[in-house]
C-alpha cells in the first residue's frame, strides 16, 4: 500500500477534477503490475495495474489508495475489470466518499467473490485526498494560504513592495506547492503591486501541469496588460461582482480569459461563493497567494485548512504592512488555534505549516 500511495503521487497536478490514485498488483509476495492515474479521461489506477500484470493477475492480490469505481464515466467500471481479470483480494486504503460510489464498489466486489480489505493505509490516503474528501462531503476545497514574510511580520514595506522578501529555496517550494495545486487565488491589490505569472516553474525541461490561476477582481477594474492576461488568458479567471463592466467582460472573453460572477461579501467577493465555485470547476487543493485582507476573509469564513509561512531573517518595522488583517478575534482566549506540522529551513529562511482547527 505504501508503493501504491507513492504511485498515486505521480499524478498529482494532473487529474483534476478525478482524485489521485495508485494501484499494486501482487502474486506469490511478486508485484506483478502496477499503476497510477495520470490524467481525467485516461485510465485509472487499477486499469493501468491490471493491463501490465495481464494474466498473472489471476488469483493476485490488488492493493488501491481508493474505491475501485463502479460507474460508467469517461472510462469504464472499475469493479468490471477487476472481476474479469481475477482478482481474488483487493485491499483499498479508502472509501470513496463521491456520491456516485461511496460503497457501491466495494459492494460490486463482494457480491462477485472478490475478498474485501478497508482501511490498510487509510490514514495516508485521507491526508492525501483531502480536499477530494472535502469537495464531495462539504462542498468546499482544501485551502492552503501561503504568505511570505519578515522576522516581524510585515508581508511588504510601506510603499507595498514584497519583492523579494524571501529568497530562492523559499520561492522554489513555493513552486513545488504551486505544482500540487488545482487553483491560485489572488486579489487585486496583489495583482496590481506584484503583476504575478502565477504559473509552475520548476527548473528547464520540467513539464508540468499549470493550475487555474485566480483573481478577484470585484469590478473588473484591472489593467488588461497584466501578465495574468498576456499569452496565460485561457488559464486564468477574473472573478467579479454583478455590475462589472460588460466592456472587460467581452475584452477579458477575446484574450481566452473567463468570468465567473459571484455575489459581493465582506470587503469583495463573498468567499464562501468562491470556494463552492472552485469545487464545481474541479478544484479540490487551493493555494491562496494573497494579501492580508483576502487571507482574513478566508480565515474568518473558516475555510483555510493551513498556512504556509515563509519567513526571511529580515526586519522592516511598523510602517510596514503586517499579515493578517482582522479576521474576528479580539482576545487570546479566542485565538484560532492549529497544529504544527512541518518546521524546515529553506535556504537562509525559515518554513512554519501549521494545520489549521476548525
Amino acid at each position: 500500500m505504501k508503493r501504491a500511495l507513492r504511485l498515486a503521487e505521480r499524478g498529482r497536478g494532473r487529474t483534476r477534477p478525478n482524485p489521485t490514485v495508485g494501484a499494486v498488483i501482487v502474486r506469490a509476495g511478486r508485484v506483478v503490475g502496477e499503476g497510477w492515474h495520470r490524467a481525467a479521461g485516461e485510465p485509472h489506477a487499477e486499469v493501468m495495474a491490471l493491463r501490465r500484470a495481464g494474466a498473472r493477475a489471476r488469483g493476485a492480490t490488488l492493493y488501491v489508495t481508493l474505491e475501485p469505481c463502479a460507474h460508467l464515466g469517461r472510462t469504464p467500471p472499475c469493479v468490471d475489470a477487476i472481476i474479469a481479470a481475477g482478482i481474488r483480494r483487493c485491499v483499498v486504503a479508502m472509501r470513496d466518499p463521491h456520491r456516485i460510489v461511496n460503497g457501491r464498489g466495494l459492494r460490486r466486489l463482494r457480491s462477485a467473490g472478490v475478498a474485501v480489505e478497508l482501511g490498510i493505509g487509510g490514514t495516508e490516503a485521507r491526508a492525501a485526498l483531502a480536499g477530494y474528501s472535502l469537495a464531495h462531503r462539504e462542498g468546499r476545497p482544501r485551502v492552503t494560504w501561503k504568505v511570505a514574510a519578515t522576522l516581524d511580520g510585515r508581508v511588504a514595506d510601506a510603499r507595498g513592495r514584497a519583492r523579494w522578501i524571501t529568497g530562492a529555496a523559499a520561492r522554489r517550494w513555493t513552486h513545488a506547492l504551486r505544482a500540487r495545486s488545482d487553483a491560485i487565488v489572488i486579489g487585486a491589490g496583489t495583482a496590481r503591486a506584484d503583476d504575478p505569472r502565477l504559473t509552475v516553474r520548476l527548473g528547464r525541461g520540467a513539464a508540468v501541469p499549470q493550475p487555474l490561476r485566480v483573481v478577484c477582481d470585484t469590478r473588473l477594474a484591472l489593467p488588461l496588460g497584466l501578465k495574468l492576461y498576456r499569452g496565460l488568458a485561457r488559464g486564468t479567471v477574473a472573478v467579479c461582482a454583478r455590475g462589472a463592466s460588460p466592456a472587460r467582460r467581452r475584452a477579458l472573453a477575446a484574450r481566452g480569459a473567463q468570468v465567473w460572477e459571484l455575489p459581493r461579501g465582506r470587503g469583495g467577493i463573498a468567499v464562501r461563493a468562491l470556494a463552492r465555485r472552485l469545487v464545481r470547476a474541479g478544484c479540490h487543493d487551493v493555494l491562496l497567494e494573497c494579501g492580508p485582507e483576502l487571507g482574513a476573509a478566508w480565515l474568518r469564513a473558516g475555510l483555510v485548512d493551513e498556512i504556509a509561512l515563509t519567513i526571511a531573517p529580515r526586519l522592516l518595522g511598523g510602517h510596514a504592512r503586517s499579515w493578517p488583517a482582522e479576521f474576528g478575534v479580539a482576545s487570546l482566549a479566542a485565538a484560532r488555534r492549529g497544529r504544527l506540522i512541518e518546521l524546515a529551513r529553506l535556504g537562509q529562511d525559515a518554513l512554519i505549516r501549521m494545520e489549521v482547527r476548525r
